[in-house]
């Protein structure tokens, strides 16, 4: 069974991981969220890549979801000190990935080829793809008339701002990345990884090439949202601000014109019958992954489900 995944940041990556640890390469890529990508003391910043990519590659800091471990923060430090803007945090090694990907992009070397050669250095064995090479940036419109970039929303107002809409700039002059709509043409499946389904699944999907294409195959998605509430992240508060009642319906509802199967908690087992009325194939487990081993018998639990949705279908 081959296999795409479209993730997003720190929940996407448990379960491509997870995946990744089930999965031959030849059999399983993921597509990535560059939506949130942005510029901070004139570097290309990529956080959902990074963080796929650091997750796969083993690197990852285990306590925070983002970032790599053991690091040092010397430079930030001194950054601090000297004035410097100190509300995105960048480790040293962290800063070095940073440094090398702007580096090649001034020089003209597209995104996923940067992607593909770090990768191949940290030893991450399936390949990752950013949604695009172009630059996509996700702009969040606020209740009180202020167009925010995502990270600045995100990170240095730590998501107060109540939203009313968002925008990708850039979106309609983007371009599907050629190997990953080969993988998605190729692939059995489909896979919404439990990624925030505003910023994190919709950047990739509005990329124009990709929805239609993958309209066209199973698509399975996992629920970001349990009991109403995110595990980490706005997507709950979100939902509330652009008047929809966050549950994992909400989310499957957002996903019903290409879903064939949604797998959400058993916390919201009262969902099932509302979802499944949508001609919707709904498998009710545990989502939360705490830990690697969690990630392994969630990624098994999917392509069980994933496979009984194909044996359906055909």
């Amino acid at each position: 069974m081959k296999i795409v995944a479209l993730a997003g940041g720190v929940g996407g990556a448990k379960l491509v991981d997870g995946l990744s640890r089930l999965l031959p390469p030849e059999d399983f890529c993921v597509i990535v969220n560059t939506g949130d990508d942005f510029e901070h003391l004139s570097l290309k910043i990529s956080p959902d890549l990074d963080t796929i990519c650091y997750t796969l590659g083993n690197r990852d800091n285990p306590k925070t979801g983002w970032g790599l471990e053991d690091e040092t923060w010397v430079v930030f430090k001194h950054i601090a000190e000297l004035g410097g803007p100190d509300w995105f945090r960048l480790g040293d090694k962290d800063l070095a990935t940073h440094l090398i990907r702007t580096h090649q992009l001034g020089q003209g070397k597209p995104l996923s080829e940067i992607t593909r050669d770090l990768c191949t250095h940290w030893g991450v064995r399936h390949a990752v793809f950013p949604m695009c090479d172009e630059p996509v940036r996700t702009i969040v419109h606020t209740a009180d008339g202020k167009s925010l970039g995502f990270q600045e929303y995100f990170v240095l107002l730590r998501c107060q701002p109540e939203v009313k809409f968002f925008r990708f700039t850039g979106i309609e002059d983007s371009k599907p990345v050629p190997h990953a709509l080969r993988r998605i043409e190729e692939s059995d499946l489909v896979i919404l990884a439990p990624s925030n389904p505003w910023v994190s699944i919709d950047p990739i999907l509005a990329v124009p090439g990709y929805r239609k294409l993958i309209a066209q195959k199973p698509v399975l998605a996992v629920s970001p949202l349990i009991g109403g509430k995110a595990v980490k992240g706005p997507a709950a508060k979100m939902y509330r601000e652009l008047g929809v009642q966050p549950s994992a319906s909400a989310v499957a509802e957002h996903y019903r014109d290409l879903l064939s199967g949604f797998i959400f908690d058993h916390v919201d087992r009262k969902e099932l019958e509302k979802i499944e009325g949508w001609r919707i194939m709904s498998y009710v487990t545990d989502i939360l992954m705490n830990n690697k081993v969690d990630r392994v018998r969630l990624a098994k639990e999917v392509l069980v489900f994933g496979e009984s949705i194909l044996s359906r279908r055909f």
